[in-house]
């Protein structure tokens, strides 16, 4: 286990990418974990268990027991960022002796936590996405028993994790499948209204030009001409009319206003940041599907908290374009920080992994904004940066959308 100060796995690159995979909202899984998380208290009788996930720069508590209101810390402060360092548990029996935690926070009081132990969330691909730990207040040690039935609730929550991928890439098939309904309802009313035209104008001139023998056939043909007319425009009023209906995967402008309020305001708050979300569309009632919204705009925000100094500001806008070619979703980030020089500015858009200093002496971890341009570049969208490289950085992210 690494000594180091706000330690690094050497894949975090790819374990960011693994993490995203799930798009997961770290803020509406407690339901799906909290029967786990109590057990793992249970079996290792033990005051406080925890699942945590861990991306860029924050810890996200998803579901916890014996530990009110903790729902994000960052990654810097979490004992679990040693945890995802290795492939077994990591335990501290005196947190107070240990050089890398003495100062934390949780030692003191009101929490006083003394005794630590985390297991690693492993993935299939072997990346540690997070970890299920366990605290006390009291000095201990756990027998190997207790420590095999943690292992077990891990793999567990790491099922679920997964079952939750499943589920949503189902739904999202079956989106898709809509959609596709909605085209091919398109595509056929064109052809078919110029059939039904034709055969309309034939029959009414049947006479005159001596196709009678043919006038049978012609009203069959307006017949089902119009039948699957029909049929398209029941398909086109159906999806109109669940056009402002919001499923579970998705969201529109509003909603996503307020998730990434809840989400982030915490950490602006924390370093006392000025923190905004503004929509700037009248098209904020319109749904568009979640798919990897909250990891594009979340690492974009926490990035600019983490760089932005004290008492700084940082803005989000929200936007839905609307036009000939299509619906984009327009998501700007503009903070007052140290501002990107060119070369950062390069290494962002052009792939190259680098760590840099953020304000007041902060450390990056230098994969959050290249995870941003990966997840950006899957959706087939385009990301902008624009910053003199002396104060302030303004980031907006174009994605297309159905």
């Amino acid at each position: 286990m690494s000594s180091q100060l706000n330690p690094i796995p050497s894949n975090e690159f790819e374990r960011l990418i693994s993490l995203s995979d799930f798009d997961l909202d770290y803020s509406n899984l407690n339901d799906n974990f909290k029967d786990l998380t109590e057990l793992a208290a249970r079996v290792s009788d033990s005051e406080i268990s925890v699942v945590n996930l861990i991306d860029s720069y924050t810890t996200w508590s998803i579901s916890s027991f014996g530990l009110d209101n903790v729902s994000q810390t960052p990654r810097e402060e979490s004992t679990c960022q040693y945890t995802i360092m290795g492939k077994d548990f990591f335990e501290v029996e005196n947190l107070t002796l240990d050089d890398r935690l003495r100062d934390k926070a949780f030692v003191f009081p009101p929490l006083s936590l003394r005794y630590y132990f985390g297991l690693p969330l492993s993935t299939a691909d072997g990346s540690n996405i997070g970890a299920l730990c366990v605290l006390d207040r009291n000095t201990r040690k756990l027998s190997p028993e207790k420590i095999e039935l943690l292992r077990l609730i891990a793999n567990e929550i790491v099922n679920r994790l997964n079952t939750i991928k499943v589920v949503k890439e189902l739904k999202n098939r079956l989106t898709d499948s809509k959609q596709n309904n909605m085209k091919i309802a398109h595509d056929i009313r064109g052809p078919l209204s110029g059939i039904i035209g034709i055969a309309e104008v034939i029959s009414e001139r049947g006479d005159k030009n001596q196709l009678n023998d043919i006038l049978d056939l012609i009203n069959m043909i307006q017949k089902s001409g119009k039948s699957l007319l029909t049929l398209a425009d029941e398909i086109l009023t159906t999806d109109y009319q669940k056009s402002t209906a919001l499923s579970n995967d998705e969201f529109n402008l509003t909603v996503l206003q307020e998730k990434l309020d809840v989400l982030y305001r915490p950490q602006a708050r924390n370093k006392d940041i000025h923190f905004t979300v503004e929509i700037s569309s009248t098209n904020h009632k319109i749904p568009f599907a979640k798919n990897k919204l909250l990891q594009i705009a979340g690492n974009l925000i926490s990035n600019a908290i983490k760089f932005t100094p004290v008492s700084g500001t940082v803005s989000v806008d929200l936007g839905l374009k609307m036009d000939s070619d299509g619906k984009n979703l327009i998501i700007g980030v503009s903070d007052s920080g140290p501002g990107l020089n060119a070369e950062a500015i390069h290494m962002i858009l052009y792939g190259e992994k680098n760590s840099s200093s953020g304000s007041n002496g902060e450390q990056g971890y230098g994969f959050g904004l290249l995870m941003v341009k990966h997840l950006i570049d899957g959706l087939q969208g385009k990301l902008e940066i624009d910053s003199d490289g002396q104060k302030g950085t303004q980031f907006k992210v174009i994605l297309p959308i159905t």
